[in-house]
């Protein structure tokens, strides 16, 4: 086993793990750098005869565009170093999910395939418009009066998610706050399936209950150790002072059009806990239609595009794998990305997986090395 490393122009390490006999395929992967270096996914596919690297967010954050070039420049340095790969495979987890389907996308020239492990593929703009249109519903129909942030949001972004969280927890205990995060969650197209406060993962909700997809809903807003709204407070805290303002909208969005787009245990669950709470969802979805609207600074919306909006035409084949309880990386964004690749006429270079687990990118190394070999 040998391994290989530096920094690349913008400082962002790199390094890469290369077993003695070498089948000519590489793994480059966004967060590699940052993991231990005895991690069981690496141990597995270097023992397989692949070759495993990449960078690290450190450096690059949400800065997107620079984070997929640097993939290109770590396997260049690769390449100078070791040889010429067989295959190149871009892949990754979470950011690093999106990293690669953006590679794919930007550098088909220098990799051969890519494997976006739970990446936001609805791309930069859509998946914190996504998020916009949850928080937008929770703070209209259920904090109108606080002082709860949806956008411009404060340095201190634990405090936010705790209020947030508290706000939450304190809806949950009544029959109206409970119809309402339901719906809110439906119109976010939220999976019905969360982690317990504890991290733990729950039974699969029966479709048919609707107290248990609404509890589902509630803990992909709120349980677990990275909760929706966590990421919705933390991570738009840093992409707007990166682009500089706010890079989301909500103009022209038809809220009673995405409620009716939700899954249909989703929209029974909503009906029926609205009826038990003696509230009409046509009312609620009304005022949301009436609610003031959020506008995006145009200047920051235009530097979110460029990390990255997925135009789905591929040149090179792309896996891409989900967990279905997946709060963060939702099912939802899966399907745009392969909406986006059907229109493009690309179908035939997509596939995509899902697993039935729950939590943002709950995957085992078994897991990840199938598909990854795929």
């Amino acid at each position: 086993m040998t391994c290989t490393g530096g920094e690349l122009a913008d400082g962002t390490p790199y390094r890469f793990v290369v077993p003695d006999r070498w089948n000519g395929i590489v793994v480059v992967d966004l967060d590699f750098v940052s993991r231990a270096a005895d991690e069981p996914l690496t141990a597995e596919l270097t023992g397989r005869g692949y070759a495993v690297g990449g960078t690290t967010r450190a450096v690059t954050g949400w800065r997107i565009a620079d984070a997929v070039d640097n993939q290109a420049s770590a396997l260049g340095r690769f390449e100078e170093a070791v040889g010429p790969a067989r295959w190149a495979i871009a892949s990754g987890r979470s950011m690093g999910g999106f990293v690669s389907a953006g590679v794919a996308q930007v550098h088909p020239d220098a990799f051969d395939a890519a494997v976006p492990f739970c990446g936001g593929l609805g791309g930069a703009v859509g998946q914190w418009n996504q998020k916009l249109d949850t928080v937008f519903t929770l703070k209209n129909l259920l904090f109108p009066d606080s002082a709860l942030p949806v956008t411009d949001i404060p340095a201190d972004t634990e405090r936010a998610t705790a209020n947030w969280r508290s706000a939450l927890a304190s809806a949950q205990a009544t029959p109206a706050g409970r119809a309402r995060i339901a719906l809110a969650a439906a119109i976010g197209q939220l999976p019905g399936w969360g982690l317990a406060p504890d991290g733990a993962a729950t039974p699969v909700p029966d479709p048919d209950d609707a107290d248990a997809v609404q509890e589902g809903m509630y803990l992909a807003l709120s349980g677990g150790s990275q909760p929706y709204i966590g990421q919705a407070m933390s991570s738009r805290r840093s992409i707007e002072t990166l682009a500089g303002g706010n890079p989301s909208w909500n103009t022209g969005v038809d809220y009673s059009r995405q409620f009716a787009a939700a899954a249909p245990e989703q929209r029974r669950t909503v009906r029926e806990l609205y009826a038990r709470a003696g509230l009409d969802v046509r009312a609620d979805l009304g005022a949301l239609s009436r609610a003031p609207r959020i506008e995006a600074d145009p200047h920051s919306a235009a530097y979110l595009e460029k990390g990255i909006v997925f135009d789905g035409d591929l040149e090179i084949p792309v896996l891409t794998v989900s967990p279905v309880g997946d709060q963060i990386s939702t099912v939802a964004q899966q399907q745009a990305y392969g909406e986006a690749v059907r229109t493009a006429g690309k179908a035939a270079l997509l596939r995509q997986s899902y697993l039935r687990t729950v939590g943002h990118c709950t995957f085992t190394p078994a897991e990840q090395i199938a598909r990854s070999r795929r």
